[in-house]
């Protein structure tokens, strides 16, 4: 029995066959009018399926708000203890480490943390570098809140000596760091704003300080900085707060995510620490509704401080 010509093809010859098929006019199996039909199908489906999502996605960001946060407060995953953070951070490869470590008599050693707390500043001495979009930036006080809508600008001068152009103090080693709030949507702080309902575990320095501003600053986030232990206590040495009103003022808040909102600072400059010593340092924010806790870092901030 003689073979057809199909099975005397070599392997070349079928796989060219099966490409093109001059006998049935059919590629790859199909015929033209075949792949026509399969095209528009997976067309028609993939379409279909992408109008599909479209459609959800589109219902989806109906219900975002780009500003307002859909889980706030207690429903959200920050929840409503804010923690508090510092700057400059260090730049080890450990992103766990929290040693700040200059030499004062070497300014290329000391320059990366100058260098590290301009480029973190940067938005607050150079104007437009936040969006500030349809919001009304103005000045404010504690006579003077800000109305709905508008956003208080933030004055660097309050910051003295801690500022770019004296190197943050770090060639004279005494060195600024600033402390910030971790922003919490709609937040409100309640005061410590009376002077004989003040926390007992609150350092005495800052309840004498409290007790010495005018009654309508005491509307303020208190912060107080000092050495974890005894020890460091005796290290650290004194320390100099700017502003002068020691803490966050409550016109800045709630934080509501407003264009143009700048995050108050406080510059915390500890004036003579002891040199070749690394000093363990705690700062708290002091609120009625600011609890304090290491291991979830909330209300406070740990940091180590060496200066050879």
């Amino acid at each position: 029995m003689t073979a057809s010509p199909k099975h005397q093809m070599s392997e070349k010859e079928r796989y060219a066959n099966f490409l093109y098929n001059k006998e049935d006019g059919t590629y790859l199996g199909r015929s033209k009018e075949g792949w026509a039909k399969i095209c528009l199908f997976y067309l028609v489906f993939y379409g279909m399926l992408a109008a599909l999502v479209a459609i959800c996605m589109w219902v989806f960001f109906q219900t975002l708000d780009p500003r307002i946060p859909k889980w706030q407060m207690d429903s959200s995953i920050i929840g409503t203890n804010p923690g508090l953070g510092f700057r400059p951070m260090p730049t080890a490869d450990n992103a766990e480490s929290t040693l700040i470590w200059f030499e004062g008599s070497n300014k290329t050693n000391f320059n990366k943390w100058v260098n590290n707390l301009s480029a973190f500043l940067d938005k607050y001495y150079t104007p437009g570098k936040t969006e500030k979009g349809t919001a009304s930036i103005r000045k404010c006080s504690y006579n003077q809140p800000p109305k709905r809508g508008q956003v208080c600008d933030f004055d660097v001068r309050l910051w003295g000596e801690c500022s770019p152009d004296k190197f943050f103090n770090y060639h004279r080693n005494a060195p600024c760091i600033f402390l910030k709030l971790n922003r919490i949507y709609g937040w409100v702080p309640e005061y410590y704003n009376d002077i004989h309902d003040l926390p007992e575990n609150m350092p005495d320095d800052l309840k004498k300080h409290i007790a010495s501003v005018k009654p309508e600053e005491r509307n303020t986030i208190w912060i107080s900085c000092e050495g974890e232990n005894p020890a460091d206590i005796e290290y650290l040495g004194p320390i100099s707060y700017h502003p002068q009103v020691q803490g966050f003022p409550g016109y800045y808040y709630p934080y509501e995510n407003s264009e143009g909102y700048l995050s108050p600072l406080v510059a915390v400059q500890f004036l003579r620490p002891v040199s070749g010593i690394v000093i363990n340092i705690e700062c708290k924010a002091w609120a009625k509704n600011i609890k304090h806790s290491r291991a979830d870092r909330t209300g406070s901030v740990h940091f180590e401080l060496l200066i050879d």
